[in-house]
């Protein structure tokens, strides 16, 4: 799969000592250097949480629009749910504009719940916000008059949102951490899915893949290509990349376990997950073939590397951005080329 496409995900993590405010400056400057190195996407999360300091992505991408050429420039996620979808819309319809044509939206759930109690929804309505809200979205995508109704939001009577695309069409994706339901959801409004694989062997997702493709066959829709997020880091050797990340992600990993039940991690638990599941942590030819075998299990068209899962320090970030673009980029190419 020679034409595999690469993005790299961040949250803005915020390394120790650094503000927010420099943190999502620092973003800026690694996603202009994976610009001019050929990554095709930079992907920016949303959290409203102390760890993190990117909370509107698309005013994030805005930026980094001005000071780039052609990668493109995606949420990962907008957390859809609490947000307004006419607004979320127009505001990448933007972002497109001052791009040039390189924005695109993963619309999702989100791993956290903060949005929710902060913008005023009810975690009882989890699925329906959803569900509602991207059904509205999808519509806006037509870049016509709208006429909707739904429980979660005021109905829209021949409603036409603006700006426009010059394309016509603003690229959307939708993020699915596992759910059947969410699979075939995405396979029902014709989009393409985006697999958050965040731990385990990615080989258990091949089954959503499957089920993507066959609903899509069953429904009368195109299956679109699938693509894969994953966390990791490169450094120069394999050690280096293990040592610089562990700590500042084990301490993030520890705050999210006891926020949902999960015991400290064990440093045995993280070189498993190194080894055999969905870290993908190490030198480039390391990283790259790791890669490689989770695309060609899972026959993905795009890998995404959360290259930021903690504070690991900003020297360090870049020069993964920079290996990623150098170096794992074209091995994992050349791998799959046989």
């Amino acid at each position: 799969m020679t034409d595999l496409q690469f993005g790299l995900d961040t949250f803005g993590d915020v390394p120790a000592g650094t503000s927010h405010a420099a943190a999502i400056r620092q973003v800026v400057d690694e996603a202009v250097v994976a610009d001019e190195l050929g990554v095709d996407v930079i992907a920016l999360g949303e959290h409203h949480r102390p760890e993190y300091s990117i909370s509107t992505p698309e005013t994030v991408l805005a930026g980094i629009a001005g000071k780039t050429d052609r990668i493109r420039l995606a949420s990962g996620v907008t957390v859809l749910s609490s947000d307004d979808p006419v607004r979320v819309f127009q505001r990448f319809a933007t972002v497109d504009a001052l791009s040039n044509g390189r924005a695109e939206v993963i619309l999702g759930r989100g791993s956290f719940t903060e949005s929710f109690p902060l913008f005023g929804y009810d975690m009882s309505d989890y699925d329906v916000l959803f569900e509602e809200k991207l059904d509205l979205f999808v519509r806006l995508l037509d870049e016509k008059p709208v006429t909707w109704s739904g429980t979660t939001r005021a109905a829209l009577d021949e409603a036409d949102v603006f700006p426009k695309t010059e394309s016509g069409r603003l690229p959307t994706w939708v993020g699915v951490g596992g759910s059947p339901q969410s699979v075939v959801r995405t396979a029902r409004y014709g989009l393409p899915m985006m697999l958050a694989i965040i731990g385990g062997d990615p080989a258990r997702f091949a089954p959503y893949v499957d089920l993507y493709r066959r609903a899509a066959e069953q429904l009368g829709t195109t299956a679109l290509p699938v693509g894969m997020h994953s966390p990791g880091f490169v450094a120069d050797t394999d050690e280096e990349a293990k040592e610089i990340f562990y700590a500042p992600y084990k301490v993030m990993r520890d705050r999210i376990g006891a926020l949902r039940g999960w015991p400290p991690l064990r440093r045995e638990e993280f070189l498993s997950e190194v080894e055999h599941g969905s870290l993908y942590i190490g030198a480039p030819e390391t990283v790259a073939r790791k890669i490689a075998r989770a695309v060609d299990k899972l026959g993905v068209g795009r890998f995404d590397l959360i290259y930021t899962a903690g504070a690991q320090p900003a020297a360090a970030r870049m020069r993964a951005v920079e290996l990623f673009g150098t170096k794992v980029m074209p091995m994992v190419r050349d791998i799959l080329a046989g």
